[in-house]
Parts: C-alpha cells; structure tokens; sequence
C-alpha cells in the first residue's frame, strides 16, 4: 500500500513537476540531438521559404509577386522578417544543418513554456511524459524547420502572460503570431472573452486596437507597394485546399471536400460550438448569462473578474481545439499547435488516466500516419471531438479559481499596468 500512495502522489500531485519537469526537458533536448545526428532532414518548404526572403531582400515589397518553388508567399509579414534572419544565419539557407539546431532550441525553449502553463494550471505529473513523446512533433520542428513551430513558441508565450494577467504583453505576443501565421486566429475568440472578463470594454477596446495596429506596423513595407495583394495572400480566408494532402476530412471524398456546402458547414458547426461554450462555460466566472452580459458589458457596468490560471489556460486551449475540429483541411504542421494542447484538454475534459493515455497514443498514431487514410483520418477528427466535447460536457470546475473582484477599479489596474 505504501508502494501504491507513492506511485499515486507522484502521478497526481502537482508539487513534483517542479522537478520532473526539468528531467524531461533536459531528456528531450538530447534526443533532439540524437534525431538531427542520426535522421536524415527532410527537404519540403525551407527551400521555398529561402527563395521567397531572397526576394524580399532584392528589394520586392509586392506580395503578389514573391513566389518560389512550392508557390507563392501566403503568411503574413513576421513570417518574413524571422526567416530573413534565418536566411543570414544560415549561410542563405544552406546551412540547413545549423538551422535544425536553432529549431531544436526552438523546440526546447517552446517546450519549458509549454511545461511553465501547465505548472501553473497545477497540471499532474502524469501529463508531462505525453509532452516528450511525439513522433510527429519532433519531425514538424527539427526535420521540417516550418514556421508553425515559431507560431506556437508565440501561442504558448502569450498563454503564459494570460496566466501571469499580463494583458498588454499578452495580446502584443499573441497578435506577433498571428503576424507568422494566421492560424492563431481561431484563439480570437477566446482572447476576447479572457479580456472582456478581466478589464471591461474600455481594456478590450484599447488591446484590440494594439492587436491590429501590431498587424498595420508589421506591413508597413508591403502595404505601401501593394494593400490589397498583402491582406489577399498573408490572410486569405477562402483559399482552397489540396485534397491530397488533408489529414483530418480524407473520408468524407474530395467531391464532398472541396464543396462549397461542406465549407459551410464546418463554419456553421465552428460557430455554434464557440456560442455553446461561452454561453454554458466561458461567462460563467461573470455570474452573468450571454444577453446580461453584453447588456451589462456595452454599458460599461458588468463587473471585472480575477479568472484563474486554470480557466484562462482551458478557454484558450479550447478555442484553438474547435478551430481544429472545425478546419476544412489541416496539414501535419499543424499537430505544432495540437500536440501539446492535447493532454491538458484530456485532463480538463475528465478522463481516466487509461482513457486519456490511449486517446493520446491514437490520436499519435493518425498524425504519424502518411499519407493519410480514410481510418487515421476518422480518428483524428474523433479525437479532436472527444477534446473539444469531453471538455464541454464535464461540468465541474469550469471556473475553479475564478473570483469576482468587488474593487472593478484594482482589476483595471492589472490591465493598465500590463
């Protein structure tokens, strides 16, 4: 029995990831050593990405017309900017040897956040093993060197400063990564709620201008050579996806895939899900109901809240987890932003330890499968389903730690002051 309790205490209680973290972190970086010595690196978008900036230092500020060998430039300007250091870093990019080191660093310094959220949302010890064990996440950051692994440095960065109410920073880093990657958008709404909840609309108002002029000042360079064809290419909303290459809707055919109803569909799903979950989950640390709150929120009178690292860490996670559920096509990139979200929304949605560890090896499995099939495409969509949906149905502790804060005017101070 004593064997037992231990065993349990070091599964469960949230004291020991204060060193078992470091001894995963310190495990991984090695054998990211290990995969660049021994793996071969596989050439897929670096050498477009290499093409794309060496236009962009001849002197080309036109979107429309920066191109290279996989296509067109279609991420928006920070993208840009990082890979121009890349490319002067890297010997013009052919140093690609180098640059799966500094991805490897990526993925390390990613990886210490991503641990440093879960510390803080007093996660189990039994999540950080699934942190280290992914196949396909190692591939996306070491042998791939895609941007996507940035972006989520940006995402988990920003989820850390939510933590911390941090708000400025936050939003500031939040809306940098989008600058990389428009797919940081689907934790928008999220965002929005976090910060309508904690500062009111005057704070919501004030960050949501600073998220876009973030965005204007990025584009200044391209904007001023050509608007239109930078806000078409970097955020294009209505591009059209290869069926080839989908790893979520392979089954439903790609009659059904690339058709405009099937589009809609999923919008119409994306949207329902996200008013269900502020309606029965996300306003429920404001005491309030959708209607009372934008009642009370447009006039100023709704009173702020103190939101727990808990509540901030699952509503944005579950933001992001709806946008994949609900995302015409995904790509194996796109596991950068899914991974380690994974075993948090497991934990959050209720599961046994069985369930959550067999969910996580499937979904594994499915992400791992190349190139995808009818069943590893089911199951990565059922996964992401039982996430989204596992959360949504496990009622307690939604908004544990969350308070209302009887002084509005202390609270708005944290925003100010971030």
């Amino acid at each position: 029995m004593d064997l037992y309790h231990l065993v349990t205490d070091l599964c469960r209680n949230p004291r020991h990831t204060r060193w078992i973290a470091p001894l995963l972190l310190l495990a991984d970086a090695v054998l990211c050593g290990l995969i660049i010595w021994k793996i071969p690196y596989t050439e897929i978008d670096w050498t477009t990405y290499m093409q794309q900036v060496s236009l962009y230092h001849a002197g080309e500020r036109d979107y429309t017309a920066i191109k290279g060998d996989t296509g067109p430039l279609v991420y928006p300007a920070a993208h840009v900017y990082i890979y121009s250091f890349l490319h002067g870093v890297t010997d013009q990019g052919r140093d690609i040897a180098f640059g799966q080191v500094l991805f490897a660093g990526l993925y390390i310094l990613t990886l210490a956040t991503v641990m440093a959220c879960y510390v803080r949302a007093r996660a189990p010890p039994y999540l950080f093993p699934l942190l280290v064990l992914s196949k396909r996440l190692h591939s996306v950051y070491v042998l791939r060197l895609f941007n996507d692994g940035i972006a989520a440095l940006a995402m988990w960065v920003s989820i850390l400063l939510f933590q911390r109410r941090s708000f400025t920073a936050a939003v500031a880093v939040w809306s940098f990564g989008v600058g990389i990657k428009m797919s940081l958008l689907l934790l928008a709404p999220a965002v929005a709620v976090i910060v309508a909840l904690s500062g009111g609309i005057r704070a919501s108002m004030r960050l949501a201008f600073l998220a876009v002029l973030i965005q204007v000042l990025l584009a200044i360079p391209f904007l001023r050579e050509n608007p239109v064809g930078y806000v078409s290419r970097a955020f294009e909303l209505t591009r059209q996806f290869l069926f080839k290459w989908t790893v979520n809707w392979r089954f439903v055919g790609e009659e059904v895939f690339l058709s405009r109803p099937f589009s809609l569909a999923l919008l119409a799903v994306h949207v329902s899900l996200l008013g269900l979950f502020v309606a029965t989950c996300w306003l429920r640390p404001s005491g309030s109901n959708v209607v009372a709150f934008a009642h009370n929120f447009l006039k100023g009178r709704q009173p702020t809240v103190i939101l727990s690292n808990l509540f901030v860490t699952t509503t944005l996670l579950t933001s992001l987890a709806i946008g994949l559920l609900c995302a015409r096509s995904l790509h194996y990139q796109f596991f950068a932003y899914l991974s380690w979200t994974t075993p948090f929304l497991l934990w959050r949605a209720g599961f046994h330890l069985v369930i959550l560890y067999a969910v996580w090896a499937v979904q594994e499995w499915a992400w791992n499968v190349f190139p995808s099939t009818t069943a590893s495409s089911i199951v990565v969509v059922l996964c992401l389903a039982v996430q989204v949906l596992g959360v949504l149905l496990n009622k307690r502790g939604e908004s544990d730690g969350s308070r209302f804060e009887k002084d509005k005017v202390e609270n708005e101070g944290h925003l100010k002051a971030s």
